[in-house]
């Protein structure tokens, strides 16, 4: 309405370069998120975290799989397929990362040119758009909060608790005390 277009409906707007970034840019930074909290959590420690496995002993999670009746249909079949599957989490989480950045960037080039239109400027490349601080500041801005919120979980579990939560250790551990 501001620029003088007409109003679209919800249906419209379902499908609308606005609607796919906003969404899109939203899930790739809990998908960056969840990718780089699965590859990290493999080595970094951090004395005291309930988040951080143990920083002397191997855990369970640290064994080498062995093929079973009971064992995934992948580590049964051995060799690249099992070693696939030993990455397959945060594999998944990376072509996810991958295909919600695509999509948030192509949402939001098909809504500034949109504002281009409305505004009588020619259309941009997706190239062109990607040089400008427009698409970058969206991206950023969403990835500092999520690293904000693990750091955060990280470092506040050394001295705070919470009570049934299997993100927190137990009331009475020591705050020096690593892992749950």
């Amino acid at each position: 309405m501001e620029d003088g277009q007409a109003v679209i409906g919800l249906g419209t707007y379902l499908t609308s370069g606005h609607f796919i970034s906003a969404t899109f840019e939203n899930f790739e930074s809990e998908f960056l998120q969840m990718a780089l909290y699965v590859l990290l959590t493999i080595s970094l420690r951090q004395i005291g975290s309930a988040e951080s496995k143990s920083l002397h002993k191997p855990e369970e999670v640290d064994r080498e799989p062995k093929p079973g009746p009971e064992a995934p249909r992948a580590v049964n079949k051995g060799g690249w397929i099992a070693q696939l599957y030993a990455s397959s989490l945060s594999i998944c989480f990376g072509l996810l990362f991958l295909f919600s950045w695509g999509m948030h960037l192509y949402g939001s080039w098909q809504n500034h040119n949109v504002e281009q239109a409305a505004k009588h400027l020619p259309r941009e490349s997706v190239a062109a758009y990607l040089t400008q601080a427009e698409f970058w500041f969206e991206t950023f801005q969403n990835w500092q909060s999520e690293f904000l919120s693990v750091a955060s979980i990280v470092f506040l579990t050394i001295y705070l608790r919470q009570k049934g939560s299997p993100e927190s250790k137990p009331v009475d551990a020591p705050h020096m005390e690593t892992g749950k």
